[in-house]
């Protein structure tokens, strides 16, 4: 069983010492492509120095809203230019985040607009976090069409799952779906088509109940995928024949 782990930041600090060895075990495990999507301008130049030459990691170049101290105006600009000569597997990791009352909506909503914008004009899929925020994210994409992107680690409505899904998005489940307590996300799995979905960690964040506590690995997908099976009682090779069909079609994994 061929997995893709569609969202893991193997370029953060606490993957220094031993980056190749997860990504190793992890292929070992099954897992035989990653995602890596950037959060911030300034680890844009490490990240494609550290997976140039590994055709097995696919690389998205964005600004996440969390990191929005990070980012300035000219990084627009930037991000354009990378987007032209890196040409990147995607645009992310972008979107909105209003879990807080003191997130500054409008910079978020500016910053998300504009990088739909480049997808969409150089027709690259985007990678999307959204909390708080999936109406919002969506009218922003009624109006910014793109080509198809992943909402990574989904936890919204139904309804709102079917608007992404009818802009030709697929949802990413992970860690979570292995906790017993998430009731309402282990339904939504379930209730879901299998061609809207796909596999991810987001290591080192979201652990599986598995490795609570710790740092969180690309090598635990296959966690995630006995969850996913366990909840939509369906084969472990079933989903992971689909889901990772699903992640190489919007991504152009060959």
């Amino acid at each position: 069983m061929k997995l893709i782990d569609t969202h893991c930041h193997l370029d953060f600090e606490v993957f220094a010492d031993d980056r190749q060895q997860v990504m190793t075990r992890a292929q070992a495990l099954g897992v035989d492509h990653f995602v890596v999507p950037a959060v911030q301008q300034s680890s844009w130049q490490q990240l494609l120095a550290l997976f140039q030459r590994q055709d097995f990691v696919h690389v998205a170049l964005g600004m996440h809203p969390m990191f929005m101290s990070q980012h300035e105006e000219s990084h627009i600009a930037l991000l354009d230019h990378a987007l032209q000569q890196q040409r990147p597997a995607a645009v992310g990791e972008i979107g909105l985040d209003f879990y807080s009352a003191e997130s500054d909506r409008q910079a978020q909503l500016k910053l998300f607009r504009a990088q739909l914008q480049l997808a969409a004009e150089y027709e690259l899929p985007v990678i999307l976090h959204v909390r708080k925020a999936h109406d919002e994210v969506l009218q922003c994409l009624r109006d910014i069409p793109v080509v198809a992107g992943i909402v990574h680690a989904f936890n919204g409505s139904l309804q709102q799952a079917g608007h992404y899904i009818g802009m030709n998005f697929k949802l990413g489940f992970g860690g979570m779906l292995t906790y017993s307590h998430s009731t309402k996300l282990r339904h939504l799995a379930q209730q879901l088509p299998l061609e809207a979905l796909v596999l991810e960690t987001d290591a080192p964040d979201m652990t599986v109940m598995q490795y609570r506590g710790q740092r969180n690995s690309p090598e635990y997908l296959p966690y995630c995928l006995e969850a996913l099976a366990t909840v939509r009682g369906q084969s472990k090779a079933a989903i992971a024949e689909a889901t990772s069909a699903n992640a190489r079609q919007l991504l152009g994994i060959i």
